[in-house]
């Protein structure tokens, strides 16, 4: 399952968190793997249920988006903001630890290196007191 575009890129250590993953393609496999793994947890497949395809691609666009502009790609997100996105989700620790789980899970069947792993990790755990929103 290994991407070979995460292999140690030609990228310098100064370029952006995005170019060391890979761009676009490779964040683009990721975010497919999220999702897979995703929809098949019985703790997360809730929120996909009733959703037609055009509304999970949706999401995986929105998901590819926001990781390619935070990692400083040259993606916009347009989407609303996570506070507004999850208000109504009921999202816990236990939700947001299975999803996070299945986020290092996909870094490491890619093999993603340890350092942008570990800013990537910084990146998603900063969205987290907008996302959780119930004890």
């Amino acid at each position: 399952m290994a991407c070979a575009t995460f292999r140690k890129s030609a990228a310098t250590p100064q370029a952006s968190l995005y170019a060391r993953l890979g761009g676009y393609a490779a964040l683009a496999a990721v975010t497919d793997d999220i999702l897979a793994r995703e929809v098949k947890d019985p703790m997360i497949v809730r929120f996909f249920r009733g959703l037609e395809v055009r509304d999970v691609q949706r999401i995986r666009q929105h998901l590819l988006g926001q990781l390619c502009a935070a990692t400083g790609g040259p993606c916009f997100y347009p989407g609303r903001d996570m506070k507004t996105v999850h208000a109504e989700m009921e999202i816990t620790n236990d939700i947001w630890n299975a999803f996070t789980g299945h986020i290092g899970e996909t870094l490491n069947a890619f093999k993603v290196p340890e350092r942008e792993r570990n800013e990537l990790v910084v990146i998603v755990q900063s969205l987290k007191k907008d996302i959780v929103n119930k004890p």
